[in-house]
């Protein structure tokens, strides 16, 4: 069966059905930065969650140099994904969540390859992500894209070069 995954920048057409899979599908820690709020998917976090997401809007070039994507899954709203400047000139950052019932399936890995293309687009020689050891199909994932994996912290750094020549990387 083909399924037609693309990215769409998070907007207000599609903000409300990506809380909807994260409050369905996820917990508010897999998906969004610490916020002081009962737990669970309280009001408060899902006001939090869309603050999060509206101010990023203004993208890569905006304040906070984050351009967050929404997964889009055969028509439908299934996950995030995020680029965001990093301080190393020509890197940028990526993370990504999907809903519980897509995991498993692909659509990270070809939502991935969507990202790391709008990178390239974006002027980036490499992208870098950060995860837990535990986290064995992030890493995998990560891995199948081409990334070299290293310790950082109590964490794992996956490091992605896009395409570029190392003499001409290592020149910049």
């Amino acid at each position: 069966m083909t399924r037609e995954v693309r990215l769409t920048p998070v907007d207000e057409q599609n903000l409300e059905p990506l809380l909807s899979v994260a409050v369905a599908e996820t917990e508010p820690d897999e998906v969004m930065p610490p916020v002081e709020a009962p737990a669970g998917w309280s009001q408060a976090r899902r006001d939090a969650f869309r603050a999060f997401h509206r101010k990023n809007y203004t993208g890569l070039d905006g304040p906070t140099g984050n351009l967050m994507y929404a997964i889009v899954q055969d028509g439908d709203v299934v996950g995030m994904a995020r680029l965001g400047r990093r301080a190393e000139p020509g890197t940028l950052e990526t993370g990504m969540w999907l809903g519980k019932s897509t995991r498993g399936q692909g659509i990270g890995l070809i939502a991935l390859r969507l990202l790391l293309a709008e990178a390239i687009q974006a002027g980036a020689r490499m992208v870098v992500a950060e995860t837990q050891p535990d986290n064995l199909p992030a890493l995998n994932l990560l891995r199948r894209c081409g990334a070299v994996l290293g310790p950082d912290g109590t964490g794992i750094r996956a490091e992605i070069r896009l395409g570029v020549n190392e003499d001409v990387a290592g020149a910049w």
